[in-house]
């Protein structure tokens, strides 16, 4: 059977005209149905003909993630674990804010891989092991499942308003179909997102930066966490295989939207990467390039002994810090860390679900 929501609009366009045999029209139709009217079923689709939607019924389905368990945080920040059609499992985080006119807004922090193949020594994740990329149809299923779960249907002035590609995986390993996503989340007649309100995070992969630039389909953060070499073969010993100074170079000629800065994610990592030296030495290796830094403070992420390779830092190093990268005109904003109670924080994403599950 096919996945419907895995098609793009001009695959769904070829499959109903060229396979069905149906006019041209049924595929904006069905695409609105499926993008905006978050249809489950395509006996929903009551302005699509009978005949139509049965034999659509025939060769394909919409697959929508299931949700295995939903948590919400004291902070009203929600992570469900999802599993797709194969029965792997993912997580996505929906995270709340409160906007000016005091109505709520929801970020949404999507999975582009089934876990990841980077290890990165501070993030529960990497721990997992590579398993599988996600097709375009689970990266936007989970989109779907989160929009459902909320009653959000409007276009114009939706709860959820941004996604960043910062869940589970790493997205230009998986280039093709978060590419695809991205262009799926861009038309006019679906979800019609915005570059602006969506971002690409990656800890840079050398391969796949420049054409993802050149798309301008969303705005790049890139994890740095080290700022020298030395530092981030210790602690992201794989991404550190693209030696700093050229990942440095390159981002001076990624191109960039009117008004765009590249965001570079700073975990701090207590007694390791915190100190007031490390931060003058990330302002002087990012001052050329058009950047600001969110910095995170690390989210203790337990293995199964129930250990910790690092600590969080103290509040003072943190404060100094952050002044340190100020005094040396680098925009830096310390990011408020969000669903720490149920493991919903940056580095944490891991399916203790399926670690329960598993026989011992």
């Amino acid at each position: 059977m096919i996945d419907i929501l895995n098609l793009s609009y001009a695959e769904l366009e070829a499959l109903l005209t060229e396979t069905l045999g149906e006019p041209k029209f049924r595929a904006v139709q069905i695409w609105q149905w499926l993008w905006q009217k978050l249809a489950l079923s395509f006996d929903e689709m009551s302005d699509v003909s009978k005949s139509t939607r049965a034999k659509l019924q025939e060769i394909a389905e919409i697959r929508y993630p299931e949700i295995v368990e939903a948590q919400v945080s004291a902070d009203g920040t929600e992570k469900l674990l999802l599993r797709l059609h194969d029965g792997a499992l993912v997580e996505t985080v929906l995270i709340p804010s409160t906007g000016r006119d005091g109505k709520i807004r929801m970020a949404q922090c999507v999975s582009s891989q089934v876990g990841c193949a980077m290890g990165c020594t501070f993030c529960s994740t990497g721990g997992m092991g590579f398993v599988r990329n996600m097709t375009a149809g689970e990266i936007l299923g989970q989109v779907l499942v989160a929009r459902k779960r909320r009653g959000d249907t409007r276009i114009d002035h939706p709860i959820i308003r941004n996604l960043v590609f910062m869940g589970m995986g790493e997205p230009l390993l998986n280039l093709r179909e978060v590419t695809r996503a991205l262009e799926m989340l861009h038309h006019p007649r679906g979800m019609d997102f915005s570059s602006r309100r969506i971002t690409v995070s990656t800890c840079g992969i050398k391969a796949g930066l420049q054409e993802l630039g050149e798309k301008g389909l969303s705005y790049l953060a890139v994890s740095l966490h080290a700022p020298n070499q030395a530092l981030r073969e210790q602690i992201m010993p794989k991404a550190a295989r693209w030696p700093l100074d050229d990942l440095i170079s390159t981002l001076a000629d990624y191109p960039l939207q009117t008004r765009e800065l590249i965001t570079f994610e700073y975990l701090l990592l207590g007694g390791v990467n915190d100190s007031p030296a490390h931060a003058a030495e990330l302002a002087r290796l990012i001052r050329t390039l058009k950047a600001k830094i969110n910095l995170i403070a690390y989210n203790p992420s337990f293995d199964a002994s129930g250990s910790t390779p690092y600590r969080a830092p103290s509040e003072e190093s943190i404060l100094a810090f952050e002044k340190v990268l100020w005094d040396h005109n680098i925009v830096a904003v310390l990011r408020k860390s969000k669903g720490q109670d149920i493991k919903a924080a940056c580095g944490q994403l891991r399916s203790d679900y399926l670690s329960k599950a598993s026989p011992k």
